[in-house]
């Protein structure tokens, strides 16, 4: 079969992505995510990138349709040379989370599933329980626990407010980025922040927390990057994992919050579960206050 273009390669990968057996989708995972990187890797150094042996590679060339190793090389090669001379990049071959133009309803259902499956079985995986422990010390010891986020990783925020309200716990969500830099200068040892963002890039997040932790306030971040500036400026760095999708074109996936949700809850739930008696009675007497009233007799 010829050489395919890139753009056209990583379509078929991603349309296929949710059919393929789970070593497959491994390959498949990794080439989407370093589609660059592959230009130049051997069969060997792909198998073991994507953990998996070098004949489960040559089964995932065939079942994209390739004959061969070298044509996967190619195809990403000399579509590389032609976006650079065009001046284009791959995610024009996306709308949305890998969602490719010949996708129809049931393709886009199944791709999304599949990203959020992943978005959450690969942040389960990452979230290291020791530092979630110091995570929790750090809000079990705070008086007040200020969130800061940028987008729509004010959607976890807002349930770690929630969440914490109902425990007990006093929060603070500013969304206007200046009041979020004021309030860093007044915080102390008596506070911790935390940080959501899932490239970990948002600088006015970064500022609050490197601001905030200067004047002794305890900071967690939540991110899926270990190298971005939000893990490297906070003490407690929980990771979530970026599903691979078709580019920066369109913003971050909504399937991206599942991990910051996971990780969010879980912080909230380990709290709870550290602080069992005092968590109970705050949840019954917060139900009865706001709760129960709103639903009416």
């Amino acid at each position: 079969m010829a050489v395919h273009d890139e753009v056209s390669v990583l379509q078929r990968i991603a349309s296929r992505l949710p059919y393929l057996p789970d070593a497959l989708r491994q390959v498949a995972d990794y080439v989407l995510a370093h589609p660059e990187a592959v230009q130049t890797m051997s069969i060997t150094t792909l198998a073991a990138q994507a953990r998996v042996a070098d004949s489960t590679v040559s089964r995932f060339v065939r079942e994209i349709g390739l004959d061969g190793y070298q044509s996967l090389r190619l195809a990403m090669a000399e579509a590389a040379f032609a976006n650079r001379a065009t001046g284009s990049t791959r995610t024009q071959g996306f709308v949305y989370d890998g969602i490719a133009r010949t996708d129809g309803p049931e393709e886009v259902v199944a791709k999304i599933r599949y990203s959020s499956e992943m978005a959450l079985a690969q942040t389960a995986e990452r979230l290291d329980v020791d530092v979630l422990r110091k995570g929790v010390q750090a809000i079990g010891r705070a008086s007040t626990i200020v969130f800061t986020c940028m987008g729509s990783s004010s959607i976890a925020a807002e349930e770690g407010v929630m969440r914490f309200t109902r425990a007990g716990k006093k929060c603070m969500l500013f969304r206007d980025q200046s009041i979020q830099a004021m309030a860093a200068t007044i915080l102390g040892e008596q506070d911790v922040v935390i940080a959501v963002s899932d490239s970990g890039r948002s600088m006015p997040v970064v500022d609050m927390v490197t601001t905030a932790r200067s004047h002794g306030a305890a900071t967690v971040a939540i991110t899926s990057d270990p190298t971005s500036p939000l893990a490297k400026a906070s003490e407690v760095s929980l990771f979530t994992s970026s599903v691979p999708s078709g580019g920066e074109l369109y913003g971050e996936a909504v399937t991206s919050k599942w991990g910051q949700l996971l990780v969010m809850d879980s912080l909230y739930a380990a709290f709870a579960a550290t602080h069992f008696d005092e968590t109970v009675a705050h949840l019954q007497e917060t139900y009865a206050a706001g709760i129960q009233r709103s639903r009416g007799s």
